[in-house]
């Protein structure tokens, strides 16, 4: 998380009338919970936390929780058709469902956000075990996405009530140093980002933090625009993209035409050491965009002085950018599903706040690579 002293978040939390300490959790809705979890700790370097099912008394769902550092993601798949799960994967493919945020009060959260317009998903509701309680409640965002509000200050078990420990003692993968998610963002379609825009500032209480438009994210053939929404401690961000008229058809459509409507486009986790991190991925199998090697060319010369060695940049593909505090690294995997929907970003924060605007013209030409192979652009 950014280093901030402890009486100004104090003092932001007091002014804020939703104060979110970070993300709790990232839940997918998937086909097969079990083998999607056995891919996040193969190929990230999750680790098993808690399981819930049949055998813990929820009869509708499969869940298995994994965790790295302060990162956790909640695999679900659903145990019948004809429920709401089901039909999440039926029209979306796997993807993400819930962006859950923690609160120290998730009935005062749902009450702010609710009275200020936003749908309920889940009225306050309190979840007790032996080890002890917690509550959470909900509200809906872009298209069928939601976000929970988590509540655990009262609760010291493995994950959440519902839930056991979940340990394979003969299935321990190291981890890769993913640490806490950065961002994620959200597609949404034609004309419906500032829409979107206002309801993070009317409902939560976001700022827009920086704003890109078809100038500043665009290639030959496609456009996107792009707003960064940040809660007031900047714990929280979420950008949030939307189509752009351009020749061929841009990421975001294509997102929206395969995921069947809005969603959670990519998850950004953190690390320390990213080429580090990358190069751990790599091994296990996880795929990135490939920039042209080129792009190394004049990096320095846009960029100014990093501290890494350009050679292992240039070998993974890591893009840098820098703004007026500093530079960042980052890499975007190919997607992680067969459907071209969601997919993760790797980033590395030397000062920079920002989200890597001078790599967008050479990572869109990537992906604009990618979509022609699939017959999409």
């Amino acid at each position: 998380m950014p280093v901030t002293s402890e009486s100004a978040i104090n003092k932001t939390m007091q002014k804020d009338f939703l104060p979110l300490e970070g993300t709790d959790y990232v839940e997918f809705y998937v086909g097969n919970a079990k083998q999607a979890a056995h891919y996040y700790m193969s190929a990230f370097g999750f680790q098993a936390l808690a399981y819930a099912g049949p055998e813990t008394g929820v009869k509708d769902r499969a869940s298995y929780a994994v965790r790295q550092h302060k990162l956790t993601f909640v695999l679900t798949t659903p145990l019948r058709t004809d429920n709401p799960i089901a039909d999440h994967i039926y029209k979306h493919g796997d993807g993400v469902k819930a962006l859950s945020l923690r609160v120290p009060d998730a009935t005062s959260a749902w009450n702010e956000t609710t009275e200020r317009g936003a749908k309920s998903y889940m009225e306050p509701i309190r979840l007790k075990d032996a080890d002890g309680e917690l509550v959470m409640s909900g509200i809906h965002t872009y298209g069928d996405t939601v976000h929970l509000f988590i509540e655990r200050k009262n609760y010291n078990g493995a994950f959440m009530p519902g839930y056991r420990p979940w340990n394979n003692p003969h299935f321990k993968p190291s981890d890769t140093g993913l640490l806490y998610v950065d961002h994620c963002v959200g597609n949404v379609g034609w004309n419906r980002m500032n829409p979107w825009v206002k309801f993070y500032e009317d409902v939560m209480g976001f700022k827009n933090i920086l704003s890109f438009d078809d100038e500043d994210i665009s290639t030959e053939y496609s456009a996107l625009m792009s707003k960064v929404m940040s809660s007031g401690n900047g714990f929280v961000k979420f950008p949030i993209n939307e189509p752009a008229e351009g020749k061929k058809k841009s990421q975001v459509e294509e997102y929206l035409e395969f995921y069947n409507g809005e969603g959670c486009q990519h998850v950004a986790m953190a690390t320390n050491d990213i080429v580090k991190t990358v190069k751990e991925l790599q091994s296990r199998g996880v795929e990135f965009l490939k920039v042209p090697t080129s792009y190394y060319d004049d990096l320095l010369d846009r960029v100014g002085h990093i501290d890494e060695d350009l050679e292992p940049l240039r070998e993974l593909g890591i893009l840098v950018d820098r703004d007026n505090e500093g530079y960042l690294l980052q890499l975007f995997s190919k997607p992680v599903e067969d459907r071209p929907t969601l997919f993760f970003e790797i980033i590395q924060r030397k000062g920079a706040k920002s989200f890597g605007k001078g790599n967008f013209k050479a990572l869109f030409e990537a992906i604009e690579r990618e979509q022609e192979a699939r017959g999409n652009l």
